[in-house]
């Protein structure tokens, strides 16, 4: 990371609650192509989430703890804050004396940027405005929210805006929490009611319709210079499996998710 910060771009891309079976799932049957043809060896990477829910998770996440492989072992992070003792922090991790990972690269010299999704992210009040506080710029609109059935579109738009007018020699540092996956999510499916309600089917139509736009966000955030880019779920969400339903419980389909980091050159990328 050391070799990567200040030279690359920065997208941190999270699916909310996107659950790693479906994912697994949708990558290997070739219906989620544009975000398969990235993913190391085709495949998304097992872990374990650091929260059950998006506020608890995305605190963890912007402090430097990504989701966990989901083996035995200390696996070495990406990034970390300067913490005594820290049995993660490795020769690669890139470390900030801040408190957080977006203060750490704004330190390094990086524009820091979000583009909020679910309602954690809404700004509409104390405990919407505190994940978007720690941008230099955050972002949110309705048309970004859980009820919109062109949310990736719109969040997509605004990356593209943002990317386009970051001033060239500044390194960008693009969060985008996709809220298309997260309940409601049954407008993805054809011929799904609001009676029908959400389902894991409804929940794999939502992947494909991010996967049908996510090009235009690689392509955006590769155009100015070479871009890490990390996607990942938060959490999963249970629908009916074992019983349960929802999040913020302790249940195997919230706990596991998808994780996969890849760089993105300005040729690949299109």
């Amino acid at each position: 990371m050391n070799q990567i910060v200040g030279s690359h771009d920065i997208l941190l891309l999270t699916l909310d609650t996107l659950r790693f079976d479906v994912a697994a799932e949708l990558a290997e049957a070739g219906r989620i192509p544009n975000l398969a043809r990235h993913l190391p060896g085709g495949r998304w990477e097992k872990r374990h989430a650091p929260g059950s829910f998006t506020y608890a998770s995305h605190q963890a996440i912007f402090a430097g703890f990504l989701p966990t492989p989901a083996e035995p072992g200390r696996h070495p992070r990406l990034f970390a804050a300067a913490f005594a003792g820290s049995e993660t922090t490795a020769d690669g991790t890139f470390v900030y004396d801040t408190p957080d990972l977006v203060s750490g690269l704004a330190e390094a010299g990086y524009r820091t940027a979000c583009v909020g999704g679910v309602g954690f992210f809404n700004k509409q009040g104390a405990l919407g405005s505190v994940l978007p506080g720690l941008f230099e710029e955050s972002h949110w609109e309705p048309e970004f929210g859980v009820s919109s059935p062109t949310s990736f579109e719109s969040q997509v738009a605004r990356a593209e805006e943002i990317a386009a007018r970051t001033a060239p020699e500044q390194p960008l540092f693009l969060f985008v929490n996709v809220s298309a996956l997260h309940q409601p999510n049954w407008f993805h499916l054809p011929g799904a009611s609001k009676e029908d309600g959400d389902s894991r089917a409804t929940h794999a139509a939502a992947l494909e319709y991010v996967d049908r736009h996510i090009g235009r966000l690689f392509t955006a955030m590769s155009s100015r210079r070479p871009c890490l880019a990390l996607v990942c779920s938060d959490h999963g969400t249970a629908y009916g499996d074992d019983g349960w339903t929802g999040h913020r419980i302790g249940h195997e389909s919230v706990w596991t998710v998808p994780y996969a980091h890849f760089l993105l050159d300005q040729e690949a990328a299109r």
